[in-house]
């Protein structure tokens, strides 16, 4: 029984340190996405100069026919296009898995 308790107290603590980290790296996330926020929207559907963020992570393709997976977001926030500029060189890669973890909540 003590031994299940230790186990069961660990795995606990673990799971805390997971969602404390995830809770920080999508904070971060939304600070780094102030500079897109410029031109995106994700609080209501209505495009702004790029289109609206708003559920991306729910919607099934995004603007350029993919999937909507981590790969191919991750992609067209390094690449840009249609009047988006790169990030490749301007973000590290964890201010861009950051965003990730933010773009998530919406």
């Amino acid at each position: 029984m003590r031994k299940f308790i230790m186990s069961a107290a660990c795995a606990a603590l673990m799971m805390a340190g997971r969602v404390q980290a995830q809770d920080d790296a999508v904070a971060k996330g939304k600070d780094v996405f102030e500079q897109c926020g410029v031109c995106h929207n994700v609080d209501n559907d209505e495009k702004k100069i790029g289109p609206s963020l708003k559920g991306l992570y729910k919607k099934a393709k995004l603007k350029n026919g993919k999937t909507v997976t981590d790969e191919h977001v991750m992609a067209v926030i390094n690449a840009g296009g249609g009047g988006m500029p790169a990030y490749s060189d301007t973000l590290s890669d964890e201010e861009k898995k950051n965003v990730l973890a933010y773009l998530k909540t919406l």
